[in-house]
């Protein structure tokens, strides 16, 4: 039996996770839950997966949650970014699925690392905002980094029995979201309600508007780059509507391999889970491809979808740039659910928050996290400028 903790319970991966696990008896004990706001919920999973320890946000909350639960035997509530990150190094702990939308996740997933624990990620800031501090720690303590991402996943998966120095290039597919043929203009108008309306994935609401702007992919071709030590010149996006082809790997030889399967992220969970070996899925989770019929694909306009540009540049750039554009766009997208700003406004802040950040090339961990801070407060800046001249 594999020993998990779960860094964002609550939120769409981990209730997906609890899924998973919930449909494989025997397989996965919960050891901790860490969840934000919604302690009704986490109320639920603690009475049915009975966690050693959970984490909540703050000490109000934890004080409302304790209220809601009989007594428990061994059993501890504590709060915020220390909460979370005694949640991942219980000793007990095998495996910690990092779910945790956005910065957040950074500190405990590395600490996780630190202590030797298996990571399933699917917080994709953490290598975005760190990447080379994380994957040294990774290789310093001999932690596997499973991706969860249904991409990184499928690449993953084409990578197996493959050498490294053998691939050409990397394909990350992308749905397009929900705006997939608007003009720039036309993207200037674009409502909440829209922007969270996805055609093919059900996920939260951040990391919605993200697939929207294209954000989403852009922090992907980062973590795409330190997770499987490409350049950033063999990194491509396709646009594939259909979301059935999750990524594929080209390699030197014409060979091109592709992970296929619906969309849904039970499966890439399932797979990060129960690593090395693959659990039997339910039967409705099985590709028809004679029901699919036609698989399209595109190669992604940057013109159109400005935030792959700023993404690439991100890259290349290195430094805090990177945990810049993250923090700037994590402030902006929080401003637009708030409906502050316009949705083409998320990234043409981002922008405008990257080209004022004056770089460090080798950053510390604390240059990192200051970096993060400094973008989110020049973003809100810029944001409430924008209001007073309205």
């Amino acid at each position: 039996m594999k020993n998990i903790s779960i860094l964002g319970s609550t939120g769409s991966i981990g209730l997906s996770t609890l899924d998973v696990v919930r449909q494989h008896p025997g397989m996965f004990r919960i050891a901790g839950l860490s969840a934000g706001n919604n302690i009704d919920l986490l109320k639920a999973q603690i009475l049915e997966f009975r966690p050693k320890l959970v984490s909540v946000a703050t000490q109000n909350l934890a004080d409302q949650l304790s209220a809601m639960l009989p007594p428990l035997q061994d059993f501890f509530i504590l709060t915020g970014i220390e909460g979370c990150r005694r949640v991942v190094t219980l000793p007990e702990v095998d495996l910690v699925v990092s779910a945790i939308v956005g910065s957040t996740g950074l500190l405990p997933t590395l600490d996780a690392i630190r202590q030797g624990k298996e990571i399933a990620l699917a917080n994709k800031e953490t290598l975005v905002m760190a990447g080379k501090i994380v994957m040294t720690a990774a290789k310093i303590h001999h932690v596997p980094i499973i991706p969860v991402d249904s991409e990184h996943s499928a690449i993953f998966q084409c990578l197996k029995g493959n050498r490294r120095k053998d691939i050409r290039r990397i394909i990350l597919t992308a749905s397009g979201g929900p705006f997939l043929g608007l003009s720039a203009e036309q993207m200037r108008h674009v409502t909440i309600e829209a922007a969270l309306q996805h055609p093919r994935w059900k996920m939260g609401r951040k990391i919605t508007i993200d697939s929207a702007t294209m954000m989403n992919k852009g922090l992907e071709i980062l973590e795409a780059k330190w997770l499987f030590g490409v350049n950033y010149d063999a990194i491509d996006v396709h646009i594939h509507p259909e979301s059935i082809v999750h990524s594929l790997v080209e390699y030197h030889d014409g060979s091109v391999l592709a992970q296929m399967g619906n969309p849904d992220m039970k499966i890439p969970i399932a797979y990060a889970l129960a690593y090395p070996r693959r659990m039997k899925a339910d039967r409705s989770m099985f590709l028809d491809l004679t029901e699919i019929g036609t698989l399209r694909f595109n190669k992604a306009d940057h013109e159109q979808y400005p935030a792959l540009k700023l993404a690439y540049r991100a890259g290349r750039i290195g430094g805090t740039l990177p945990a810049v554009m993250n923090g700037a766009n994590e402030k902006a997208v929080e401003a637009f659910l708030h409906r502050r700003i316009s949705f083409y406004e998320i990234v043409d802040l981002v922008e405008k928050v990257m080209s004022i950040h004056a770089v460090v090339s080798e950053p510390t961990l604390d240059e990192i996290l200051a970096a993060d801070r400094w973008a989110k407060e020049q973003t809100e800046i810029l944001i409430e400028e924008r209001i007073d001249h309205c």
